[in-house]
């Protein structure tokens, strides 16, 4: 038994680093003549990420949807990189062990960048339950322009919520490695937005997210619309 998890250990970590190896030999990074600051001066307003991280229920689709809502009635280029859609194309072939969660958000932090130097307010709405794996996101980021939205909400009221009937197939043991129930979530430990979806309602939770944009220049103030 134990030869045989290492042995799978093994493999994991193989297929890990295959995904994340770089094969590619005699390209050159060609710079842009159209900048990301002429974007920004054009659109008048700043290209960024906007991460959303929470339990499975816990409000991210929803409220990125209604942020992004409200940023496009204010005249911002904004877009929703959700975590259901984009397992329908770019990363169908990734399931949900650990590894090919890493993978999945490595993906989506690296289109997430190509947006946001593209002047969108590029909003995603993941689990990305791991730590380490939010914070390699961040990194590919220059200062200031990636901006963790925790969605906090009690294991009680998702499982309340539980719009898809995941964590009652979670519990009766149904769904394997399902967040919250069978596999961890690893809580932000200095995310720029807290949400408490469970105690306030979608709109105050989206004026939130919307008033830290102003607050920090990101997005033109109501009052200069």
């Amino acid at each position: 038994m134990i030869s045989a998890a290492l042995e799978n250990q093994r493999i994991d970590l193989g297929k890990e680093e295959e995904m994340t190896e770089q094969k590619s030999t005699n390209i050159t990074w060609h710079k842009p003549l159209v900048t990301q600051v002429d974007r920004e001066t054009r659109n008048r307003h700043k290209g960024i990420v906007l991460w959303f991280t929470g339990l499975p229920s816990s409000g991210k689709s929803t409220l990125a949807h209604e942020v992004e809502r409200r940023l496009f009635e204010m005249g911002c280029n904004s877009y929703v990189l959700d975590g259901d859609n984009i397992r329908h194309g770019l990363n169908k072939n990734l399931g949900f062990s650990p590894e090919d969660r890493k993978e999945n958000i490595r993906r989506l932090g690296e289109v997430a960048k190509l947006f946001a130097d593209a002047c969108v307010i590029a909003i995603t709405a993941f689990i990305s339950p791991y730590r380490e794996d939010r914070d390699q996101a961040r990194a590919l980021n220059p200062q200031g322009r990636f901006i963790e939205v925790y969605c906090k909400c009690s294991v009680d009221e998702c499982e309340k919520r539980d719009p898809k009937g995941l964590w009652q197939k979670a519990r009766k043991g149904e769904l394997k490695e399902f967040t919250g129930v069978s596999a961890p979530y690893e809580e932000p430990k200095s995310p720029e937005i807290v949400v408490e979806t469970d105690k306030y309602d979608l709109e105050k939770c989206a004026q939130q997210i919307v008033s830290y944009l102003e607050k920090k220049g990101i997005v033109p103030s109501a009052s200069t619309h």
